[in-house]
Formats: structure tokens, sequence, C-alpha cells
């Protein structure tokens, strides 16, 4: 269900920075739209600033530079990214009272990146998520990829998307002053043994109204499997803060695809009523995980992909997949995607090793993903969307991560 555009029809990445959305949950009901609505200004009391990129060298990983791009608005918003895995490494954010934090999970330096990333912020791919004994048949050929979780393929493999560093480019959306850099690769046919090369741009977008517009185009000169997304880990009260349990969670999803002991799909997708994976009421993340459901004790938390509701299974418009609330700061992110599925994650592995830029180690339950993407072992499963792409096709999604205060 990603966007398959021929080649004739395909328009340069920077084409697709039209103005983001934000999307609106309706208070009364608590039930998602099914489509975005128009974007509202940045909330009152919120710092005011010039909007801007601007970039500074970060480091080097095997004698090539890694720059970091900082991208700010006027209302005060600002990201930082870097060319080493498309790795989001800040998003700063006002809380009800105009308070800035850095609501991302990451570390301060490029050297903990390299040395030891649980995957903070970064682009996942050739293919996010799993791929049972990293196996998988196209054109009647069966791959083998590389095993790295366990008895499987995970995100890419031992060298994945979010270990290379890529090219940047900036950009401005005219359309709404919206600022933003480009990092695009040619991903060679062979790489972690996956067929076809693979020529990828993915556009970060920081809109005037607090968005974070992520957008993904890939081609490719055989016939090949994609799947990208973006990891970051989320705590609206703050990075450092502690534990996001109290943050409640809407999604928009009255499915989800259960998994075995490896967490992969086991090609069901079961109903969430009455689980704990029921979210489609907001819902605190910790106010169910310790129950003792099966599917929580194998993903040890949630670790799981939803399948999002849309009006029909062809549907591929850019629809609200997520909100997440913050009660105390009333920090507020909203998601919304192209994709099919979302797999939220809970945190589950982080284990107190690893500390962020302010010092705190980071334990189970400080931080939440929620990657926008096709379903996990989809190769595998015939009855999934679609992950292939052949010659003369484009892949292309885009998804959005849009910030507000409640």
């Amino acid at each position: 269900m990603h966007t398959v555009l021929s080649r004739a029809g395909t328009t340069r990445i920077a084409a697709l920075l039209i103005p983001a959305l934000v999307l609106v949950v309706s208070a009364s009901s608590g039930a998602f739209p099914l489509a975005a609505q128009e974007g509202t200004p940045a909330a009152a009391g919120t710092p005011t600033g010039g909007a801007g990129i601007t970039s500074e060298p970060f480091g080097t990983v095997d004698g090539e530079t890694v720059d970091l791009y900082t991208l700010t608005n006027a209302a005060g918003m600002e990201v930082k990214i870097m060319t080493y895995g498309g790795i989001v490494q800040s998003i700063r954010v006002p809380d009800r009272d105009g308070e800035m934090a850095n609501v991302a999970l990451g570390f301060a330096t490029l050297d903990e990146y390299v040395e030891g990333n649980p995957y903070f912020g970064c682009i996942t791919g050739r293919y996010a998520n799993r791929i049972a004994e990293g196996k998988f048949t196209l054109e009647g050929q069966e791959y083998q990829l590389a095993i790295n979780n366990d008895l499987n393929h995970l995100h890419g493999g031992e060298k994945g998307f979010d270990k290379y560093v890529w090219a940047a480019e900036e950009v401005v959306s005219s359309a709404d002053g919206g600022v933003g850099v480009t990092l695009s690769r040619v991903s060679p046919d062979g790489e972690e043994n996956y067929p076809g090369a693979l020529t990828v741009a993915v556009t970060y977008t920081l809109t005037e109204n607090n968005e974070l517009r992520i957008d993904y185009e890939a081609t490719t000169d055989a016939p090949t499997i994609v799947n990208l997304t973006n990891h970051s880990y989320f705590n609206l009260g703050g990075e450092g803060t502690g534990s996001m349990y109290d943050h409640e969670l809407q999604l928009n999803a009255s499915t989800f695809t259960p998994v075995d002991e490896t967490l992969i799909p086991t090609g069901e997708l079961a109903p969430v009523a009455g689980t704990a994976f029921d979210f489609t009421m907001p819902h605190a993340i910790g106010e169910r995980i310790r129950e003792g459901e099966e599917q929580i004790v194998i993903g040890r938390g949630y670790d799981h992909n939803f399948v999002l509701d849309r009006p029909s299974p062809d549907d591929t418009s850019l629809i609200v997949a997520a909100m997440v609330t913050d009660p105390e700061s009333g920090r507020t992110m909203e998601v919304s995607t192209t994709e099919p599925g979302i797999q939220f994650y809970s945190g589950n592995f982080l284990d107190a090793t690893i500390a962020g830029p302010s010092g705190v180690t980071y334990r189970q339950g400080d931080g939440f993903a929620l990657e926008t993407q096709h379903y996990p072992d989809s190769p595998n499963q015939p009855e999934f969307p679609t992950t292939e792409l052949r010659p003369g096709e484009t892949y292309s999604t885009t998804t959005v991560y849009a910030f507000s205060v409640s």
C-alpha cells in the first residue's frame, strides 16, 4: 500500500513538499477523522524566533564528515537532524506554559550513536522491522539476509540505512515557508544481500505549524523489497524525565497483527476490542502493560504492528494514525501517514545501560516509538500489503508529526 508511481509520472522529491496538515481529533467523540484538516497557527505563548536552517560538522565516521542540520520555525520549534543514518537527534517543542524541551531520546555525541544506538531517531531500511529467518522469495529466487535479531532479520541487517552517511541538500517549501533537508544515497545491488540498486531520498521539513514532515521516495533498477520508516523514541514530558507510562495514547486501529515468540506476525488480523491493545479511545500507555496478556508477555510490553482503519484497502491518503498526550506538560503529538500500519513500541528493551544528553540513564518505559510502515514480514505474508518495488515504479510515502498543547 505504499504509493507507487510510474517513472513517467514521477516528480522530484522537492515537489513533494506540499504544505503539511494538522490533524484534529474530535474531543467530543474521541474518534479519528479519516482525512486531515487545514493547519492552525502555533499555540499562543510559544517562543518566537527566526525560521531558518543551519548546519555544522558533528564528527566523522570511517573518514566521512557527518553534518548536523538545525531547522527552526518562527514559533521557536527546533529539530536537529544528522547526515549519519538520517537521525533526528532532538525535537524541541513548548509545553502549555511555553517552556521548551527536547522530546526525542538520543545521545549528545556522534560516537555514542556509532558505538551502540538502539535505532534512536534513524531511518530504518532497506526493510524496517522483521523478516522471518531473514528469508524471502522474489521472482522465484530466494534471498538470505543477515540474522541480527534472535532468529530473524531486523531493520535492514548488520549495516542498515541507519549506519551510513547520507548526502544532504537544503530545501525550502515555497508554499508555507517551511525549511528542510533532503538526505539521499544509493543502496547498491547486493547490499545486505538485497537485490537491486535502490536510489533513496528522504526529506525532513519543519513547517510553521509545528509539524515535522518526512517524505520518502525510492526507485530501483531491479525487483526488490522496500519498507522505510523513522525510528524516533519520544517522551513528551522531555528527554530524561523518566517514565512515559502516564502518556495517553489513541490509535486509529481496530485490529493488530499478533506475533509468535520471535515477534513475527502469525498472519492473523486480530480485533483489539476487549484486549490491552484497544487504543481506539485514549488510554494511558502503562494502564494495562502489566496485565499478563500473552501478547504483552511475548513483547515484554507493546512491540506490535497496528492495522490502520482506512476507508478501503487501496487507500493511501494521508490520515491520522495516532495521538499521544502528556497530561503533565500538555504536549500533544499527532501522527498522520500514508502507510497501512504503525508499529507501537513501548521502550521495552531500554535497560539503564545508556544515558541521553541529560545524563539520565534510559530505563524500560522511558520512551515510545510510533513507526509508520508496512507490516512486519510482509514479503513472506501474501495477504499483507505488498512491499515489492520494480523498475519503472517509485516508492513514495509521507508521515507527519504534528505538535501542539492541550
